[in-house]
C-alpha cells in the first residue's frame, strides 16, 4: 500500500490523532479501480464527492490536485484507489470547527476475481434509516462491519442488508439489483444506502429499471439476482441463504452490455 495525505493544499507525513475522521467518522470516501494507471470513474466518483462534500460543509480540495497526486501512487497494474475526505483537526466535541480538510489517498491491490457467483446471507444487522445522509459514501460504516463479520461467521461471500421496516437496501458493500416479471429492479436509497457508482452507470444503461422498495419474498423469488460496486462491477448471485437463484439470459445480456461499455472490469 502506498499513501498520500493532504491538510489543504499541503501535504504531511502523518495524520493527526485529533482528526475528526479518526474521532467522529466525519467525512466521506471513495474507491475507484484503476487500469492501466488511468481512473476510467474518475468524473463520476468526484461528482459524488463533491456533492457529499457540499452536504457536509466539508471543504473539497483542488480536484487537479487530488488527480496528480493519484497519478503519482497508480502504475500499469489493475489496482484499487481509496480517497478519504476529513473535515480535518480540531478539538474534543462535536461542533465542527472551520479549517484545513484532510484527504487521504492510498493505493490497493486489486481483489482477486470471484470463481464462482456468490452465495449471499441474510444479515441481522439492519441498517439505519437517516435521509440526511442517504446516498453518500460517509465514514460511519460500522452497520456494515457488523453485517459484514455475521458473513464471515457464516461462511457467505456477501450478505443482504435491510432496513427496519424490513426492505432491502444493499449488500455490505454493493448495490443489489434483482430481475422479476421481465424487469430489471434496484432499491430505493432515499433513506439510506449508498448511490454506488455502479449503480448509477447501470441506471444509465437501463432507464427501464424500476426503483422502489424490494421485499425478502421478491428477492427470493427473482430470475435473477446481482450485485454491482466500482471495484468488482456485476457479481452475480446464486444463492441466498437455502435458497437457490436461477441463472436468466437478461443476466447475461446486461453483464455483456457492461462489459463492453467499460472493459476495464475484464482486466485481472
Amino acid at each position: 500500500m502506498s499513501t498520500i495525505v493532504f491538510r489543504g493544499n499541503d501535504r504531511i507525513k502523518t495524520l493527526s490523532p485529533q482528526d475528526r475522521g479518526l474521532m467522529y467518522g466525519d467525512g466521506l470516501f471513495e474507491t475507484l479501480r484503476a487500469s492501466r494507471g488511468d481512473l476510467p470513474w474518475w468524473p463520476a466518483h468526484w461528482r459524488r464527492l463533491q456533492s457529499g462534500a457540499g452536504r457536509l460543509g466539508l471543504a473539497l480540495p483542488d480536484e487537479g490536485m487530488i488527480h496528480a497526486a493519484a497519478q503519482e501512487l497508480l502504475d500499469a497494474r489493475p489496482q484499487v484507489l481509496k480517497i478519504i475526505l476529513t473535515r480535518g483537526e480540531s478539538g474534543r466535541g462535536y461542533l465542527p470547527v472551520a479549517g484545513p480538510a484532510t484527504c487521504i489517498l492510498s493505493t490497493y491491490p486489486l481483489p482477486p476475481r470471484m470463481a464462482e457467483p456468490l452465495r449471499l446471507h441474510w444479515c441481522t444487522t439492519p441498517i439505519a434509516q437517516q435521509p440526511a445522509l442517504a446516498g453518500m459514501k460517509h465514514l460511519n460504516r460500522l452497520e456494515n462491519v457488523l453485517a459484514r463479520r455475521e458473513c464471515a461467521d457464516t461462511g457467505h461471500d456477501e450478505g443482504l442488508m435491510r432496513d427496519g421496516d424490513g426492505h432491502v437496501v444493499c449488500a455490505t458493500a454493493a448495490n443489489v439489483f434483482v430481475h422479476a416479471g421481465g424487469q430489471w429492479h434496484t432499491p430505493d436509497l432515499s433513506q439510506c444506502g449508498i448511490a454506488g457508482i455502479a449503480r448509477g452507470k447501470l441506471l444509465a444503461m437501463r432507464e427501464d429499471v424500476r426503483i422502489g422498495p424490494l421485499t425478502r419474498a421478491q428477492v427470493e423469488n427473482a430470475d435473477a439476482v446481482f450485485l454491482c460496486n466500482a471495484v468488482r462491477g456485476i457479481m452475480e448471485v446464486r444463492r441466498i441463504g437455502t435458497v437457490p437463484i436461477n441463472g436468466h439470459a437478461a443476466l447475461d445480456a446486461l453483464q455483456q452490455r457492461f462489459l463492453d461499455a467499460h472493459p476495464f472490469f475484464a482486466d485481472e
